[in-house]
């Protein structure tokens, strides 16, 4: 597994991640039953040509290497925080252990995680190791979803860390690194998939058309965001937050020579945002005099996580996204005045859309689970929302 030209430098000697730190100390208590349970609940990478990742219909088969202590051959694989740096030409495909174990080779016995790093684990591979392999890949679930990431070997303070903190929403309820602007973000052709459905992007140049509309706060739903800005805007004018009746009156006004279908949607919008508040407010998230005055968060967040997804399908380069993501940082400070009200602004618009489009009760699991993640980045001491300046 090598790179053309001169081969990658590994990130730095601390344990990037939880995952490798994890996986360290199964290693050093010595038990082979553990280091597999920590490969069953971690994603794993596989070098691939990008040539051969871009053939339809057709998987390259594992990569072996050999092993120069042991004589042997072994399969490598990475783990998350072990990915080297972006290169145009080189991308990863993630494998479960499950996965691993229904295609390996006949005539391999070691699985070789993250090889020649301090993070190196062998792991048997014979035919009684392989079904051992499914069965705790069955029982683990898969890589944990809902769970903070952070890469120490990545940005952690700075208006880079700041633009791509904007994300972490999306990394947490995935996941995945929240910092890391690098060879993947799911896998190569994972981020090409998702470009594709629902962002609608199979080429540079959708991709570049997209970014451009999420910076400007199109997508989120110019209703709901006309109904916000009436409320404030009402709200600079009488100087303090005014009444529902107060703020229905002025939104029938504002809305009075639109279709009916936007005063419809006007209606709806206003009563799920008034809803949520209070349901904020009585869950400790939104203060008693709070509001949310603007959703564009929902939609900067996401355009961090579509310049992630865009580089790794290298439909650009790590310059163009670092360029891409301070942008998205000064667009958030010009909206909100804080990570707690750019949280709760990600979060009504998710809610609130789900519950627009869905009803009441499907957006009742996004509510939790959406509180659930903001609590996560407002009060966890290593997130970046605790850790980074807002402005």
């Amino acid at each position: 597994m090598a790179y053309a030209g001169n081969p990658p430098a590994y990130p730095p000697p601390a344990p990037p991640t939880g995952i490798e730190r994890a996986l360290e100390a199964a290693v050093a208590g010595g038990g082979g039953d553990a280091v597999v349970e920590v490969l069953a609940r971690t994603r794993m990478y596989v070098l691939v040509a990008r040539l051969h990742a871009d053939i339809p219909g057709w998987t390259a088969p594992l990569p072996t290497i050999r092993d120069e202590a042991s004589r042997r051959t072994c399969v490598p694989v990475l783990t998350p925080g072990m990915l080297p740096p972006w290169h145009p030409e080189w991308v990863f495909r993630e494998v479960s252990l499950g996965e691993l174990a229904r295609t390996w080779p006949y005539d391999v016995r070691r699985l070789a995680v993250n090889h020649g790093t301090p993070y190196a684990a062998m792991v048997d591979a014979r035919p009684k190791h392989l079904k051992a392999w499914l069965r705790a890949d069955e029982h683990s679930g898969g890589p944990e979803h809902r769970v903070l990431l952070t890469d120490s070997g990545g940005p952690l303070y700075g208006p880079l860390a700041h633009g791509l903190a904007l994300g972490a929403h999306l990394a947490v309820t995935n996941g995945l690194i929240w910092n890391r602007l690098g060879a993947a973000y799911e896998d190569y052709a994972t981020d090409r998939a998702r470009l594709r459905s629902p962002w609608g992007i199979p080429y540079r140049a959708e991709y570049r058309d997209r970014l451009a509309s999420l910076m400007k706060n199109q997508l989120v739903g110019r209703v709901q965001e006309a109904v916000l800005r009436t409320r404030h805007t009402l709200a600079t004018r009488l100087g303090r937050t005014p009444t529902r009746e107060e703020w229905a009156e002025a939104v029938a006004r504002a809305f009075a020579a639109r279709d009916a279908d936007d005063r419809a949607l006007a209606d709806r919008s206003l009563h799920y945002i008034a809803l949520y508040e209070n349901r904020l407010r009585a869950d400790g998230a939104l203060a008693p005099d709070g509001r949310v005055d603007t959703l564009a968060a929902f939609d900067l967040g996401r355009a961090v996580n579509v310049v992630r997804l865009a580089l790794g399908a290298r439909y650009g380069d790590p310059h163009e996204a670092e360029q891409d993501l301070l942008r998205l940082g000064e667009l958030a400070r010009g909206a909100y005045t804080s990570w707690a009200d750019f949280s709760l602004g990600y979060l009504m618009a998710r809610i609130v859309h789900r519950a627009e489009d869905d009803g009441p009760e499907a957006a009742e699991p996004t509510y939790r689970q959406s509180l659930a993640e903001h609590r996560i980045l407002t009060q966890d001491p290593t997130s970046p929302y605790r850790n980074i300046p807002w402005s």
